[in-house]
Protein backbone atom coordinates (compact mmCIF):
# COMPACT_ATOMS: atom_id res chain seq x y z
CA UNK A 1 0.00 0.00 0.00
CA UNK A 2 1.24 3.43 -0.92
CA UNK A 3 2.47 5.53 1.81
CA UNK A 4 0.19 8.80 2.62
CA UNK A 5 1.54 12.28 1.30
CA UNK A 6 4.18 13.64 3.53
CA UNK A 7 6.82 16.73 3.93
CA UNK A 8 9.98 16.37 4.87
CA UNK A 9 11.41 19.21 6.79
CA UNK A 10 14.96 20.40 6.09
CA UNK A 11 17.15 22.53 8.66
CA UNK A 12 20.93 23.28 8.91
CA UNK A 13 20.84 22.79 12.78
CA UNK A 14 18.26 21.62 15.06
CA UNK A 15 17.53 24.62 16.31
CA UNK A 16 16.16 25.65 12.72
CA UNK A 17 13.45 22.88 13.30
CA UNK A 18 10.75 22.87 15.88
CA UNK A 19 9.39 19.46 17.40
CA UNK A 20 7.90 18.22 14.92
CA UNK A 21 4.16 17.59 15.55
CA UNK A 22 3.41 14.98 12.88
CA UNK A 23 5.97 15.96 10.34
CA UNK A 24 9.35 14.53 10.08
CA UNK A 25 12.92 16.38 10.24
CA UNK A 26 16.32 16.24 8.57
CA UNK A 27 19.17 17.93 10.24
CA UNK A 28 21.20 18.46 7.15
CA UNK A 29 24.21 19.91 8.43
CA UNK A 30 25.51 23.32 7.44
CA UNK A 31 27.22 24.19 3.56
CA UNK A 32 25.98 23.49 0.52
CA UNK A 33 27.73 20.17 0.16
CA UNK A 34 26.61 18.94 3.42
CA UNK A 35 22.90 19.62 3.03
CA UNK A 36 22.93 18.44 -0.64
CA UNK A 37 24.33 14.83 0.34
CA UNK A 38 22.24 14.36 3.45
CA UNK A 39 19.30 15.87 1.53
CA UNK A 40 19.82 13.17 -0.98
CA UNK A 41 20.33 10.26 0.98
CA UNK A 42 17.32 11.05 2.82
CA UNK A 43 15.01 11.21 -0.52
CA UNK A 44 15.75 8.00 -1.19
CA UNK A 45 14.90 6.39 1.61
CA UNK A 46 12.12 8.24 2.69
CA UNK A 47 10.46 9.18 -0.77
CA UNK A 48 8.84 12.57 0.57
CA UNK A 49 6.29 14.15 -1.75
CA UNK A 50 7.61 17.77 -0.72
CA UNK A 51 10.42 19.39 0.92
CA UNK A 52 10.10 21.98 3.21
CA UNK A 53 13.55 23.99 3.94
CA UNK A 54 13.39 26.19 6.98
CA UNK A 55 16.58 28.55 8.42
CA UNK A 56 18.18 31.59 9.26
CA UNK A 57 19.97 34.41 6.95
CA UNK A 58 21.65 37.14 6.82
CA UNK A 59 20.12 40.64 4.49
CA UNK A 60 21.94 42.84 2.68
CA UNK A 61 21.67 45.87 4.35
CA UNK A 62 20.90 47.85 1.23
CA UNK A 63 17.62 45.63 1.17
CA UNK A 64 16.01 47.13 3.98
CA UNK A 65 14.87 43.87 5.42
CA UNK A 66 14.75 43.61 8.81
CA UNK A 67 15.72 40.91 11.06
CA UNK A 68 13.30 38.11 12.15
CA UNK A 69 11.37 39.25 8.80
CA UNK A 70 10.65 35.70 7.17
CA UNK A 71 11.64 35.03 3.21
CA UNK A 72 9.73 32.86 1.04
CA UNK A 73 12.45 31.46 -1.89
CA UNK A 74 11.37 32.16 -5.20
CA UNK A 75 14.60 30.36 -6.38
CA UNK A 76 17.94 29.59 -4.83
CA UNK A 77 20.72 30.29 -6.36
CA UNK A 78 24.40 29.01 -6.04
CA UNK A 79 26.42 32.14 -5.94
CA UNK A 80 29.97 29.86 -5.12
CA UNK A 81 29.62 28.43 -9.07
CA UNK A 82 31.80 30.58 -11.36
CA UNK A 83 30.68 28.69 -14.36
CA UNK A 84 28.15 29.19 -17.33
CA UNK A 85 24.94 27.28 -16.57
CA UNK A 86 26.18 24.72 -19.59
CA UNK A 87 28.62 23.50 -17.47
CA UNK A 88 26.73 23.22 -14.35
CA UNK A 89 23.41 24.95 -13.08
CA UNK A 90 23.12 27.66 -10.70
CA UNK A 91 20.03 28.37 -10.14
CA UNK A 92 16.28 25.93 -8.60
CA UNK A 93 13.18 27.60 -9.14
CA UNK A 94 10.69 26.70 -6.72
CA UNK A 95 7.26 25.03 -7.81
CA UNK A 96 4.87 27.99 -8.04
CA UNK A 97 2.24 26.04 -6.07
CA UNK A 98 4.51 25.47 -3.23
CA UNK A 99 5.20 29.38 -3.37
CA UNK A 100 1.53 30.42 -3.23
CA UNK A 101 0.97 27.72 -0.34
CA UNK A 102 3.84 29.71 1.75
CA UNK A 103 2.48 32.97 0.61
CA UNK A 104 -1.29 31.94 1.48
CA UNK A 105 -0.01 31.45 5.76
CA UNK A 106 2.35 34.09 5.65
CA UNK A 107 1.33 37.06 4.17
CA UNK A 108 3.69 39.40 5.31
CA UNK A 109 6.17 37.54 3.91
CA UNK A 110 8.79 39.12 1.09
CA UNK A 111 9.32 36.78 -2.07
CA UNK A 112 12.79 36.94 -3.10
CA UNK A 113 15.56 34.69 -4.19
CA UNK A 114 17.83 33.25 -1.95
CA UNK A 115 21.31 32.81 -2.35
CA UNK A 116 23.88 30.26 -1.27
CA UNK A 117 26.84 30.44 -0.39
CA UNK A 118 29.70 28.70 1.89
CA UNK A 119 30.69 31.66 2.96
CA UNK A 120 29.06 34.82 4.99
CA UNK A 121 28.82 37.35 2.41
CA UNK A 122 29.24 35.39 -0.95
CA UNK A 123 25.60 35.63 -1.72
CA UNK A 124 26.59 38.05 -4.40
CA UNK A 125 23.58 39.30 -6.16
CA UNK A 126 20.89 38.66 -3.99
CA UNK A 127 19.12 40.53 -1.04
CA UNK A 128 19.38 37.34 1.46
CA UNK A 129 21.93 34.84 1.51
CA UNK A 130 22.22 31.75 3.49
CA UNK A 131 24.47 28.52 3.30
CA UNK A 132 22.17 25.42 1.94
CA UNK A 133 19.12 26.38 -0.14
CA UNK A 134 20.69 25.24 -3.07
CA UNK A 135 22.13 22.12 -2.12
CA UNK A 136 18.52 21.09 -0.58
CA UNK A 137 16.69 21.99 -3.32
CA UNK A 138 19.09 20.68 -6.05
CA UNK A 139 19.03 17.74 -4.60
CA UNK A 140 15.18 17.50 -4.55
CA UNK A 141 14.91 18.31 -8.12
CA UNK A 142 17.21 15.53 -8.93
CA UNK A 143 14.87 13.24 -7.24
CA UNK A 144 11.98 14.99 -9.11
CA UNK A 145 10.76 16.10 -5.33
CA UNK A 146 9.32 19.88 -5.01
CA UNK A 147 10.66 21.72 -2.71
CA UNK A 148 11.00 25.51 -1.08
CA UNK A 149 13.21 27.27 0.91
CA UNK A 150 11.60 29.85 3.62
CA UNK A 151 14.07 32.12 5.77
CA UNK A 152 14.09 34.19 8.76
CA UNK A 153 16.55 37.26 9.20
CA UNK A 154 18.82 37.08 11.71
CA UNK A 155 21.59 39.87 10.37
CA UNK A 156 22.92 42.30 8.33
CA UNK A 157 25.15 40.00 5.88
CA UNK A 158 27.84 43.35 6.34
CA UNK A 159 27.75 42.99 10.53
CA UNK A 160 30.57 40.61 11.08
CA UNK A 161 30.00 40.76 15.08
CA UNK A 162 27.55 38.28 16.18
CA UNK A 163 26.82 40.02 19.25
CA UNK A 164 24.48 42.09 17.20
CA UNK A 165 22.57 39.14 15.00
CA UNK A 166 19.39 38.46 16.48
CA UNK A 167 19.63 34.78 16.34
CA UNK A 168 17.04 34.34 19.41
CA UNK A 169 14.48 36.02 17.64
CA UNK A 170 15.14 34.78 13.68
CA UNK A 171 15.06 30.81 15.11
CA UNK A 172 11.39 31.54 17.16
CA UNK A 173 10.16 33.08 13.76
CA UNK A 174 11.11 30.44 12.13
CA UNK A 175 9.79 27.58 14.29
CA UNK A 176 7.06 29.44 15.15
CA UNK A 177 6.10 29.85 11.25
CA UNK A 178 6.83 26.15 10.63
CA UNK A 179 3.56 24.14 11.78
CA UNK A 180 1.39 26.22 9.51
CA UNK A 181 4.13 25.89 6.76
CA UNK A 182 4.29 22.47 6.91
CA UNK A 183 -0.19 22.67 6.50
CA UNK A 184 -0.28 24.56 3.67
CA UNK A 185 2.89 22.52 1.35
CA UNK A 186 0.33 19.23 2.70
CA UNK A 187 -2.60 20.79 1.22
CA UNK A 188 -0.14 21.44 -2.13
CA UNK A 189 0.99 17.92 -2.79
CA UNK A 190 -2.81 15.96 -1.60
CA UNK A 191 -4.06 18.18 -4.35
CA UNK A 192 -1.44 16.93 -6.73
CA UNK A 193 -0.45 20.86 -7.76
CA UNK A 194 3.25 21.05 -8.08
CA UNK A 195 4.48 21.99 -11.36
Amino acid sequence: MAESPFVLVVCATARECASPQGWRTLVCGVGPVESAAATAAEIARLRPSAILHLGIAGARRASGIAPTSLIIGTASRYCDLGVTADWAPNTVDTAPALIAAAQHVLPAARSLVIGTSARIGGGIGCDVEAMEGFGVLRAAQHAGVPAIEVRAISNEVEESDRAHWHLDDAFAAITNATPALVAALMRAVAGGDHA
